[in-house]
């Protein structure tokens, strides 16, 4: 198994679990829970492969991916029975889950011969818009599109250390893994903590609202 496989693996069960936290904290039942735990795991990986052409869809390919997070989503209940406060554990599996499809989305990129700024991007993308498909379905207005503590910054910042590491540094492939890992992680953690965010851009002569 591929260093970028078992990356992959890894992210699903944790995008499954921050899906999970993220639907729980508005009451839904079994099937809420799943279809946001599978819109979070899933859905920027989906935009990659289709955008790459990559057949089959990667969830597709590996059907044991949506039983991992439909089994998640079952145990939910049970697990979430013994847990009081949900929001403050929200944080670190959206850090790790992002970091760890970022890595993805760029490595399959790097793989696929694009551009290293393309593959960069195809890393935010797969990193973030999984979560966009979550708030979306949780009926709130995505944080990556509105003034919030840095997101898809971080996951940009950790796809170029990745690539620089591999390509300018002639690093393996597990240590700039970890590097990139390192950089999201940390700026993301950093990012809440500290309230770093960029400003609401806003009409000057009309409202803000469309």
């Amino acid at each position: 198994m591929s260093y970028l496989v078992f990356i992959e693996f890894l992210a699903v069960i944790v995008s499954s679990i921050y899906g999970v936290l993220l639907a729980a904290r508005k009451g839904m039942d079994v099937v809420g829970v799943f279809a946001v735990a599978f819109a979070v795991a899933f859905g920027g990986g989906t935009l990659r492969d289709l955008f790459l052409d990559r057949t089959p869809l990667f969830w597709i390919g590996n059907p044991h991916y949506p039983a991992i997070t439909l089994g998640i989503a079952i145990l939910s209940g049970v697990i979430l029975r013994f847990i009081r406060h949900i929001r403050p554990l929200l944080l670190v599996p959206d850090a790790v889950g992002m970091a760890l499809f970022t890595l993805t989305g760029t490595g399959f990129a790097i793989e696929a011969g694009v551009h290293p700024f393309i593959a960069c991007l195809l890393g935010v993308i797969t990193g973030t818009f999984g979560g966009v498909l979550g708030d979306m379905i949780c009926n709130e207005v995505p944080s990556l599109f509105r003034p919030s503590p840095l997101n898809a910054t971080c996951s940009f910042a950790g796809a170029w250390v990745y690539w620089g590491m591999l390509e300018w540094g002639g690093f393996a492939e597990s240590y700039a893994l970890l590097g990139g890992l390192v950089v999201i992680v940390a700026t993301r953690l950093a990012a809440v903590k500290w309230n770093w965010c960029f400003p609401g851009i806003r009409d000057p002569g009309g409202s803000s609202e469309t």
